[in-house]
């Protein structure tokens, strides 16, 4: 008779146990993570096809991805607080690191294995090489900034004087880069793969 009775209170707890367990689902707590990109591109399609599918949440992971065009202004949000992470160039943090910021940024990982730039031309050239460049007027984008530094890389390992073969305009911002050239601005303009002008042309 002790079994049996012992045997109903433990099925009784159980039962209790477990209903409790169904109405009071332990809830799992996201952690937000606010993450700044310097541009939308196919370089970071893995990360769009993760958030997509749902493999952050997975992780526990809530990933809001912000578009913060230009490496300085995602080094602003991550400083300010107003981002948790960004994708951008190195240099950035190197400036900030250069300038004796206390709380600097630290690049913890490579994402891609090269600049993702084009070479956009206003007219179609037969052949081209480099020595095209020679006289030309080239949007480069933000001095110090990825696109312009890669561009001035391959024009010197390309024997071509960067200050008198070509004239490279550094001053205008990287979300306004295509737009200038659109609308007349330079013979050439360097882009990433997301750029209207891979649509328009």
């Amino acid at each position: 008779m002790k079994k049996i009775i012992i045997s109903i209170v433990i099925f009784i707890v159980l039962i209790f146990l477990a209903l409790f367990i169904i109405h009071n689902p332990k809830e799992e707590k996201l952690n937000k993570i606010k993450l700044a990109e310097v541009t939308h591109s196919v370089f970071y399609a893995p990360q769009y096809v993760a958030k997509s599918l749902g493999y952050f949440e997975e992780e526990g992971l809530d990933v809001e991805i912000l578009l913060t065009p230009g490496a300085d202004k995602v080094t602003a949000a991550v400083l300010s607080g107003d981002a948790d992470i960004g994708f951008c160039g190195s240099e950035a943090t190197i400036y900030v690191y250069n300038e004796g910021e206390k709380d600097y940024l630290i690049n913890f990982s490579g994402l891609t294995k090269r600049d993702g730039s084009f070479l956009v031309s206003r007219k179609k050239i037969e052949n081209f090489t480099l020595n095209d460049l020679k006289g030309k007027y080239i949007v480069g984008g933000r001095k110090g900034g990825m696109p312009e530094m890669t561009l001035e890389w391959a024009l010197k390992q390309n024997g071509i004087d960067v200050k008198k073969d070509v004239t490279i305009d550094t001053s205008i911002e990287f979300a306004a880069m295509s737009g200038a050239f659109i609308s007349g601005t330079g013979d050439f303009v360097t882009l990433f793969d997301n750029s209207e002008l891979i649509i328009i042309f």
